[in-house]
């Protein structure tokens, strides 16, 4: 294999020059840049990553790592990380990462809670619950006051929404009552029909048997609470049915559902109760009004008639306008000292539209409707409820009667003129006609037709009544023979008048048995019948006595001084 040709150098090369580049190169731009990304984006990311704190929960309901959100004012200010049990297994602790901006947040007043579907604690709670259906579960956080509060990083959770958040400004107060009538947490508190809070929670007072309610008012509602308000449960479902007529009423369908709170204040300017003042809770509007519109004159009126259907806070009218309140009901002795019920009432003049109205309600007003037979009168305002109240109605035919006096109550008169007595009266003539012997008197008819009828179709009435044709017979007979031979004729007349009384006295005899006198049309034709027979009986005897005496008045005629 042959090698290949060394080619001889023809000349030398030039020596290689190195030049050294002074000054920044562009090419550095690229990863400078890139390396101030990275540090913008970790700075970035220490700068929103806020503390990491922990949230105890009962339960995990609803919870879910690394997707449920905490948000406030629906923005979100963290996740929930990782959900473990606590060493006791008697809780759950949820991690959460929050944002940077919420560390201000958090402190030692600030409570968490998971928002979830709920059906307690009230329409409103209700609503915030259905928004997890469609946006799912978070957990919600309300701040609380931040001045002065100490950072903090480890919380228990509530297990139900608190009613009452840090930024909304109102006042908490306190009511007593007997019952809670339907009422629960979250139940709405209303003024004018207007949602105006929530009632917080309740507790049974071990002492004196008494439910306390803790109440929420929000502003600027809370400055309507005075002194001289009332409160009364209200079920939202009215029925009256008084002088109007049937009325059913409904303030909401919130208050429907879920029963509530209202309240009014007096018309008067006052100051607004501070917080944490106690109330009383009225059952119904009706006795939280009893005593509202300022001063009233105390009235009592006695009763001795059934006062079912009157209860404290039923109404006192005047011509058909509430004027008062009945405040009590009980069983006392009357002045007369029987046993009776004892109403009282308070007349509220500030009710009265008119000052005509006003001024009859008073001390004086009173005593002069008094003497004008005005009465107190107890009667029913409702038929279907059997609802009774008192109006002030004048009475004409009422006794006179005067206005007592015990210690400062007015003792005014009174009459019962309700259903009840109505009632009561008509079962009386009910009781009377179930008396009478409708039995016995149809057995006394039907003996009475049956004698009668034993009497009609008897030989009885057929002998006496030939007897009469008979003798009438012999009156036409005698007629007849007068205008031809007068003496025989006169002879026969005390043998044809005794013929016709004795007919008459047969039938007499035979119809007594069976009712003569009766009002049957039967009776009265045969009783006029037998009284013209008798009636013609006597005349013949007294025309054949006259002829005895005064035969000459067959030829001369009788003289005026004759009878």
């Amino acid at each position: 294999m042959n090698a290949p040709a060394r080619r001889e150098p023809q000349g030398e090369l030039p020596a290689a020059e190195v030049r050294r580049h002074v000054g920044f190169s562009w090419i550095w731009l690229l990863p400078l840049a890139a390396l101030g990304l990275v540090g913008y984006l970790l700075y970035s990311l220490v700068a929103e990553r806020g503390p990491t704190i922990s949230i105890s929960f009962e339960t995990a309901d609803g919870l879910e790592a690394g997707q449920t959100p905490v948000k406030y004012r629906a923005v979100t200010l963290g996740v929930v990380e990782q959900i473990q049990l606590t060493d006791g297994f008697s809780r759950v602790v949820a991690k959460v990462r929050m944002d940077a901006q919420a560390a201000p947040l958090l402190t030692e007043h600030a409570r968490f809670w998971v928002v979830r579907p709920r059906l307690t604690g009230g329409l409103s709670s209700l609503q915030s619950g259905l928004e997890t259906l469609v946006s799912g579960a978070y957990v919600a956080i309300d701040p609380g006051p931040r001045d002065g509060s100490k950072r903090k990083t480890a919380f228990k959770g509530l297990e139900k929404p608190p009613s009452t958040r840090s930024d909304e400004p109102g006042h908490v107060y306190y009511l007593s009552s007997k019952t809670l009538g339907g009422l629960g947490e979250g139940s709405p508190i209303r003024y004018h029909e207007v949602s105006a809070g929530e009632l917080l929670s309740y507790e049974l007072d071990p002492n004196s048997g008494e439910f306390s309610l803790r109440i929420f008012v929000r502003a600027p509602y809370d400055a309507h609470v005075v002194a001289g308000t009332r409160f009364w449960n209200d079920s939202g479902l009215r029925v009256d049915n008084g002088a109007q007529g049937l009325k059913v009423e409904v303030d909401s369908v919130e208050s429907l559902i879920a029963g509530g709170i209202s309240f009014a204040s007096p018309t008067a300017a006052a100051p607004a109760s501070p917080a944490e003042s106690h109330f009383l809770l009225f059952p119904s509007r009706e006795q939280a009004e009893v005593g509202f519109y300022g001063p009233g004159l105390a009235c009592a009126t006695y009763y001795q008639s059934p006062v079912n259907g009157l209860d404290v806070g039923s109404s006192v009218t005047l011509f058909g306008e509430r004027v008062g309140s009945v405040t009590s009901v009980e069983v006392k002795r009357i002045p007369s000292g029987e046993l009776g019920v004892r109403v009282g009432y308070l007349l509220e003049p500030g009710r009265a539209v008119g000052d005509t109205e006003r001024g009859a309600l008073t001390s004086d007003g009173l005593r002069a409707l008094v003497g004008d037979r005005m009465r107190v009168v107890l009667q029913s305002s409702s038929v279907l409820l059997t609802k009774k109240e008192l109006a002030l109605e004048y009475s004409p035919g009422s006794a006179p009667a005067d206005v007592g006096v015990e210690g400062d109550t007015l003792v005014l008169p009174g009459e019962a003129r309700d259903l009840g007595r109505l009632t009561s009266t008509l079962g009386d003539i009910a009781a009377k006609i179930d008396a009478i012997p409708f039995e016995a008197l149809g057995e006394h008819a039907n003996h009475a037709l049956a004698s009668l009828d034993h009497a009609v179709g008897g030989p009885e009435l057929e002998r006496t009544l030939k007897s009469a044709d008979e003798a009438l017979r012999q009156v036409g007979e005698l007629a007849r023979d007068a205008k031809s031979d007068l003496g025989p004729a006169l002879g026969r007349l005390p043998a044809i008048s005794a013929k016709l009384e004795r007919a008459a006295d047969e039938v007499q005899t035979t119809f007594g048995p069976a009712g003569y006198g009766s009002d049957s049309s039967a009776q009265r034709d045969l009783a006029r019948t037998l009284d013209e027979v008798a009636g013609a009986a006597r005349s013949v005897r007294l025309f054949a006595d006259f002829l005895n005496r005064h035969p000459e008045a067959l030829i001369s005629g009788r003289r005026g001084d004759e009878p």
